[in-house]
């Protein structure tokens, strides 16, 4: 089968203030105090509309200071390997980035949300609304994750980040 690149444009940037991956926290989850805004450019503003009626939001992005893909990888939570898509490393075949963050309010063309665990200066691929209805899941497993404690979790999630 035959391969056609696939050509994304971004249609914002996002500003945080984590300058640096390893202060960064590394899920959302632990990330409810780190503030963040993505600013939409002009051209795409008008599909912001009623946006802001809405508490959540994913944020869709290039990892754009990633560097190498692995198919294997430690992930925090963990000191063993596994596949790269048994786990939400930024080492993927396409460094796509996907965050589900808490939307504070909308101005003009910016959103300002907290969940922030975002570069600065980021692209913004797509934006899409957080619906209770359509993505809330019970889940019955959570692979490898499922060995580790929350006081883990929460200690190798947070890394660095001071707050």
């Amino acid at each position: 089968m035959e391969q056609h690149p696939i050509i994304f444009h971004p249609i914002g940037i996002i500003r945080t203030a984590h300058q640096s991956p390893e202060e960064t926290p590394i899920q959302p989850i632990f990330a409810p105090d780190c503030e963040g805004r993505a600013e939409i450019f002009p051209e795409f503003q008008e599909g912001l509309q009623d946006i802001e009626h809405y508490s959540h939001i994913y944020l869709v992005y290039h990892l754009h200071r990633v560097k190498e893909t692995r198919l294997l990888t430690k992930p925090f939570l963990q000191d063993s390997e596994h596949g790269i898509f048994a786990t939400r490393a930024p080492f993927r075949p396409n460094p796509i980035g996907l965050s589900i963050v808490r939307l504070l309010r909308r101005e003009a063309n910016a959103l300002l949300f907290v969940g922030a665990d975002i570069l600065d200066g980021t692209p913004l691929l797509d934006i899409k609304p957080y619906s209770r209805r359509f993505d809330r899941i019970e889940t019955e497993r959570d692979g490898w994750q499922d060995r580790v404690d929350d006081a883990t979790a929460w200690q190798r999630g947070r890394r660095g980040y001071k707050g």
